[in-house]
């Protein structure tokens, strides 16, 4: 990287502020310097070099478990693309699409009780992720509204609260805990994974429903990603402990928004516990570029794939 001193310096500058917002009290973020030069401008760098080879617009997807710093990296990854190479960027998450809880309610009574619930797939609107696509990569680009979830209500919040979008962006980011996910072998469905879906689900349907999203709706929609960047944390057992750092963080910086308790997030995430698992077996195959995370969320490997 063929960086200014002074250019490192306001960057470097920019960033430590930024993390600086996102320290709790108590918590501060370890190695902050480390992470800028051993992650975040070698990720940068790769986006823009992927970016240039055709100066097109392209659609990065970023991937990894509940509690993985997605909303983190992206928002540091905006300033640094913006402050170093001069892009514009667009960044939403596929949690932003949940159908309302009018259109769940309605799936849980026509399709499977266990759709009440957001998070898998099949509880997003594919087809306004599409529609989203669509107009950010018009030609003749005109200012967008890009929808927001309220999880503390568990609805789409109103049109007066969506991010507007009002600039043509060079890159997009598209992040999600699923984000590129493929399906599983019907044969893998049958021996239930936890209490959910043993539970909940001993005919099988949910998980075939799902699996079937993955096979028709979301294979479509995921082929629209031009660079899919996955982060592996260690185990399943330490996405659940992040989730659960996440709550607490939320408890402490957000006095009026309802939390879950320790066991309700343990219950929550079982939901995406099956495909969470299956793309961490699945890594190689789907990504481009793999960021390999320890417990303390730093990044120990890149491993690039294409």
């Amino acid at each position: 990287m063929n960086f200014k001193s002074s250019d490192y310096s306001n960057i470097k500058k920019i960033y430590l502020r930024f993390l600086k917002k996102k320290e709790v009290a108590g918590k501060p973020i370890v190695d902050k310097v480390g992470k800028l030069n051993t992650f975040y401008l070698p990720l940068s760098e790769w986006i823009y070099s992927t970016y240039k080879k055709d100066n097109k617009i392209k659609i990065i997807g970023l991937s990894g478990g509940q509690g993985a710093g997605k909303s983190t990296i992206t928002g540091i990854l905006k300033f640094i693309l913006k402050a170093r190479y001069g892009l514009e960027l667009c960044i939403f998450s596929i949690d932003d699409f949940y159908k309302t809880k009018v259109e769940r309610k309605k799936m849980s009574k026509n399709v499977h009780p266990l759709f009440l619930t957001r998070g898998v797939p099949g509880t997003h609107d594919v087809s306004l992720i599409n529609k989203t696509f669509k107009n950010l990569k018009k030609k003749n680009f005109k200012p967008i509204l890009i929808p927001n979830f309220d999880k503390s209500i568990d609805d789409r919040s109103k049109k007066s609260k969506w991010t507007k979008v009002r600039k043509p962006p060079n890159v997009i980011i598209f992040e999600g805990w699923c984000v590129g996910a493929r399906h599983q072998k019907d044969s893998l469905l049958k021996k239930p994974l936890n209490s959910i879906e043993k539970k909940h689900d001993t005919n099988i349907k949910w998980r075939k429903k799902v699996n079937n999203q993955l096979k028709k709706p979301y294979k479509k929609l995921f082929r629209k990603i031009d660079k899919l960047v996955y982060l592996k944390a260690p185990s399943f057992n330490h996405i659940f402990q992040w989730r659960l750092h996440q709550e607490q963080k939320l408890k402490l910086t957000s006095k009026n928004k309802k939390t879950m308790s320790k066991s309700k997030i343990r219950e929550f995430i079982m939901f995406y516990e099956r495909i969470t698992r299956h793309m961490m077996k699945d890594f190689s195959k789907i990504s481009d570029l793999t960021i390999f995370l320890d417990k303390k969320h730093r990044s120990i490997k890149m491993n690039f794939y294409k």
